[in-house]
């Protein structure tokens, strides 16, 4: 059994995340999300630092975004992240980005572990199933 990971950070919009029309360009927000996951695996001990020198990588298989509304230069983000694992060799994140409490964004993202030698995917390791475990 798994427990629930969840984190929030926050992120303070830069003008070079704009585009023309004065809004985050729509990429920058798997940016975000990644900045969510970095934080929240940071919170919990489990650095990508650390899954690396375990001799382990963690790629992304699969990302999903769907937009509500657009975030603007000098907007303060909530970037809230969830992590989710069902036993299977893909980790998921959920991710739902704020302003002032309105949901501008949510989406998802797929990794699975490989090793660094052969680039296979394997299951999760110890640490990382010590970690999650109640």
């Amino acid at each position: 059994m798994s427990k629930l990971l969840e984190h929030k950070c926050v992120f303070r919009v830069r003008y070079a995340d704009t585009d023309k029309m004065g809004i985050v360009y729509n990429g920058n927000y798997f940016t975000f999300f990644e900045t969510g996951r970095t934080e929240l695996m940071r919170h919990f001990n489990l650095a990508y630092t650390l899954v690396e020198e375990n001799g382990f990588l963690l790629p992304l298989t699969e990302a999903n975004i769907s937009y509500k509304s657009p975030a603007r230069y000098d907007d303060i983000l909530e970037i809230f992240a969830k992590l989710e694992y069902d036993n299977s060799l893909q980790i998921k994140f959920e991710y739902e980005i704020k302003i002032l409490e309105k949901l501008i964004a949510k989406g998802y993202t797929k990794h699975v572990f490989v090793t660094k030698e052969k680039m296979r995917p394997v299951k999760p390791p110890k640490f990382f199933l010590d970690l999650i475990s109640e």
